[in-house]
């Protein structure tokens, strides 16, 4: 009577297995395409940012500078964000297609972005973000087509990444959020970019999650992180109406 017992057992066991790997499968896909979708959308963001510079520089304003109050800081590691994702994505197994191509996307909006900050400010550290930025693209986009050379260390390399990246974009949104809180106004600074890549952190949480922590925890880490700062700015964008400390910080950066 044991045995007649423990045989079905065994199969139940098996079959509930695969029902859970087949459910954390549809959840990875789920979030994965949401994450996806998202990331578009946060696409439209940066180029919002992108839009916003080149219409203050059509509109020849002297007192308002195409890239005021943008953060070099904080565009640099945010690149430096897109572009480690993008390593990552590719470094993993299984190749992770819904990572790598919208970072890499991203990858060239931001560094479209670091190139007019560097031609409106002709300063040396804007041309120092630039040339970084175009280096480590190019590198990073020939480690894709290397394939396994670079796998086995690529996953380390972007890991590792990663980690410093979430430290970086913590202190550049701190320079970013502090450039907002002592000039009382948000200059360049675009509203819809921060919307949008909240959004994508959200999703990015939940896909990350769906990959397990054992996977997805540098995911998880860095979204976590850029979702607080996001947050921030969107407050700031209202403080900076109804703020009388910020209406006179501005009579002052314009006096």
């Amino acid at each position: 009577m044991i045995l007649i017992r423990s045989t079905p057992t065994i199969v139940d066991n098996k079959a509930y297995d695969d029902k859970i790997g087949k459910i954390n499968l549809d959840s990875y896909n789920i979030f994965g395409t949401i994450n996806t979708i998202f990331i578009i959308v946060s696409l439209y963001g940066v180029f919002s940012q992108l839009r916003t510079i080149w219409k203050r520089k059509e509109s020849g304003i002297e007192s308002e500078r195409p890239t005021a109050l943008l953060s070099l800081n904080q565009f640099t590691v945010s690149y430096l964000a897109y572009l480690s994702f993008f390593i990552y994505g590719y470094s993993i197994e299984p190749f992770n297609h819904y990572i790598v191509w919208p970072r890499l996307l991203a990858s060239v909006l931001v560094a479209f972005i670091l190139f007019e900050i560097w031609q409106d400010r002709k300063s040396n550290h804007s041309k120092s973000s630039f040339s970084l930025a175009c280096a480590t693209l190019l590198i990073a986009i020939a480690g894709l087509f290397i394939g396994e050379t670079i796998i086995d260390q690529g996953k380390y390399i972007s890991t590792t990444i990663i980690v410093l990246v979430t430290i970086l974009i913590a202190q550049g949104y701190y320079h970013q959020i502090k450039l907002i809180i002592n000039s009382g106004s948000t200059g360049a600074v675009d509203l819809k970019m921060s919307q949008f890549i909240f959004m994508m952190d959200i999703s990015t949480i939940a896909f990350a999650l769906s990959m397990g922590l054992s996977i997805g925890w540098p995911l998880l880490v860095l979204a976590i992180t850029s979702g607080i700062t996001k947050v921030i700015i969107m407050f700031l964008f209202k403080w900076v109406k109804i703020s009388p400390t910020a209406q006179k910080r501005r009579n002052i950066v314009v006096a």
